[in-house]
């Protein structure tokens, strides 16, 4: 059976780099590359901390910069989330592997195009890299089976009343993909934050004396922290669910609709407007949004794939 080829593009943070960890120990995916935005951390951020990560994993594909703001208005990043390093200040060592001079959405492109059509894009930053790609070659969405991306919320959101984090920091950039014609799988809020790990959960996956779950459980710390505070159950993973939708959507819960993007609101900018529960509906199903998952099964999953993948 033939690998599916994947193209991850983050702006790398500490569920970032969960996520990340678990595509490298996924047996049916084939990451053909790694591309960096600015979200999180700033896009150097970004790139240095992928690099490091990639190589923990024992990735060799490639690592490539990206954009380092989105298109039309200045960058709001989660340093006070992620920590300023992004990675929760868990040490890793410098990347081996050369740095890349190529800009994403060219070496996205080619990708794509090697691929034969069969590219499965996983992106769980803004979506700044997938716009220009799909601005300056056309052609794309006829060449990217399918974008599995962490963002949105078809209720509520994280950074406003009405908008999640990745798609409010580039609206703009957020829009143009939803409207590429390319299939998608919305990882949103509604799934996100019912995907978590308890602490003991965090425990006993760091217990385990491997490099990975050493990383795991030092980056995760204070996140962890973070949303213990907040009340609730365990550190939240979004990055992780279009991962684990790739190879496992039988843990999931979706619906498709139509799904676009609010750019000009000002109150609403950057909500995901959905016509799930609407009578009014758009003229085109667009997305699948991901509604719920098996909480238990799905931690189980992650647990089993960074202690033994």
């Amino acid at each position: 059976m033939s690998r599916i080829p994947v193209w991850f593009d983050t702006d790398i943070g500490v569920d970032d780099a969960a996520a990340l960890l678990v595509l490298s120990r996924t047996p049916e995916a084939e990451v053909m590359g790694i591309s960096t935005v600015a979200g999180n951390v700033p896009m150097e951020r970004a790139y240095d901390n992928a690099r490091k990560v990639a190589a923990l994993a024992g990735l060799t594909c490639p690592v490539y910069r990206g954009a380092a703001g989105p298109l039309y208005q200045e960058l709001k990043t989660a340093l006070h989330v992620h920590g300023e390093d992004g990675l929760g200040g868990a040490v890793l060592p410098p990347s081996p592997a050369p740095e890349r001079s190529e800009a994403a959405w060219d070496a996205l492109y080619r990708a794509a195009v090697a691929a034969g059509g069969a590219l499965e894009v996983v992106a769980v930053g803004p979506l700044t890299n997938l716009a220009i790609a799909f601005g300056k070659y056309p052609d794309l969405k006829d060449r990217v089976r399918r974008i599995l991306l962490m963002g949105g919320a078809a209720r509520g959101g994280n950074v406003t009343p009405a908008a999640e984090f990745n798609i409010h920091v580039d609206p703009h950039a957020a829009q143009m993909v939803f409207k590429s014609g390319v299939p998608i799988v919305m990882c949103g809020l509604d799934v996100t934050e019912r995907a978590y790990l308890t602490a003991e959960e965090v425990a006993e996956i760091g217990s385990h004396d491997t490099p990975v779950c050493r990383f795991f459980r030092d980056c995760t710390a204070d996140l962890l922290n973070y949303h213990l505070q907040r009340g609730e159950a365990g550190i939240l993973l979004h990055d992780v669910c279009p991962v684990a939708y790739l190879t496992h959507p039988e843990l999931f819960r979706g619906e498709e609709a139509g799904v676009y993007v609010e750019t000009r609101g000002t109150i609403t900018t950057g909500k995901t407007v959905t016509d799930l529960w609407s009578d009014k509906q758009f003229p085109v199903k667009n997305a699948v949004v991901v509604l719920d998952v098996d909480r238990p099964a799905w931690a189980s999953y992650v647990r089993d794939t960074l202690v033994n993948g």
